[in-house]
């Protein structure tokens, strides 16, 4: 029987915080608690811990010691940032198997509009409005001919309602009068729709029609700066730099897969450290909760055993789909 993602991973964050191989297989992690001071004069010596009763290995790789150091990472060359990028990439896609747009769609369209609504709102509030809005919207000319104040009312708890009813009016509109009530599948025909920017646009092309692309959203930037990817902070010249790092044909599951880690495990404001099994590649280790008991309290979705967002998950999700708005 094959090991859920979910046991995968406590797996991984328990051999992070005890010495053992963690879920990325590095070993002897160096805790900054544990790091001790050479004396003047004396030899210098690698401390490195080790799990009990395991006869001795070689010290963790300089990446690996770096990563627990917290505040103590070093610059690396260009060349090694690629390779540690590309190594959380294959962890990722190991941790979450599954990962996907969490936004429930059943066409290009009905993702267009998703996307559009997920402005400033969480996918949960989006998944739990759009329902009633395609019900009365299916198709582009439907919702091109929406009586504005109508389609308020409906799309009112995801926020900034009157400015997402008059893109989602005018994309519509677009959508009939210029190519034929079909979703266009280029990105320069996606970013000429109102309320569309790259981020949407990448979004709608990797999940709708599979042409690669790299979603830059509030968490995907946080991560890669906090891996040291890169050091930019506009989208587009975040997008245009992780581009360089990996193949064409990673950018969407990689963006997906970054997504799921910042929503479920290394949050904006008290990262799970101490529950992460990438952490001996993180630069960023100790930001967060480093207590391996305290940073597992900090799980959400289902790594944390609650519903995740989408009301209709994909078969392989392994956790509990959300309710529906206004549900218990």
């Amino acid at each position: 029987m094959s090991k859920s993602p979910v046991r995968a991973q406590a797996k991984g964050a328990d051999g992070v915080s005890e010495g053992r191989d963690s879920a990325v297989g590095e070993q002897g992690v160096i805790r900054p608690e544990k790091a001790t001071k050479r004396p003047a004069g004396k030899s210098a010596k690698k401390p490195v811990e080790r799990p009990e009763g395991k006869s001795a290995r070689k010290p963790a790789a300089k990446a690996t010691v770096k990563a627990a150091a917290g505040s103590g990472w070093k610059p690396e060359s260009r060349l090694a940032m690629v390779r540690r990028a590309r190594k959380i990439n294959r962890e990722l896609a190991e941790l979450y198997p599954y990962a996907h747009p969490e936004l429930d769609f059943r066409n290009p369209f009905e993702l267009l509009v998703a996307t559009v609504l997920s402005a400033q709102t969480t996918d949960l509030r989006v998944n739990q409005t759009t329902p009633a809005l395609f019900a009365a919207y299916p198709t582009p000319e439907d919702m091109a001919a929406a009586v504005p104040e109508e389609m308020e009312e409906l799309i009112r708890p995801t926020g900034f309602f009157r400015a997402k009813t008059k893109s989602l009016i005018g994309l519509s509109a677009a959508l009939r009068d210029n190519y034929g009530g079909e979703v266009p599948g280029r990105l320069a025909d996606l970013v000429k729709l109102p309320g569309v920017g790259r981020k949407t646009a990448n979004v709608v092309l990797g999940n709708a029609f599979g042409v690669p692309g790299i979603t830059v959203d509030t968490h995907f930037g946080r991560l890669v700066r906090r891996w040291k990817w890169t050091e930019q902070e506009d989208p587009e010249k975040v997008e245009a730099e992780i581009a360089t790092i990996f193949p064409k044909s990673e950018w969407t599951m990689l963006s997906h897969r970054v997504v799921f880690h910042g929503r479920r495990i290394c949050h904006a404001r008290k990262p799970a450290c101490g529950a992460c099994p990438i952490a001996p590649l993180c630069p960023a280790y100790g930001e967060g909760e480093t207590d391996p008991e305290k940073a597992r309290k900090l799980l959400k979705y289902e790594m944390g055993g609650q519903p995740g967002q989408r009301l209709s998950p994909p078969a392989d999700y392994p956790g509990r789909p959300a309710p529906a708005l206004g549900a218990g």
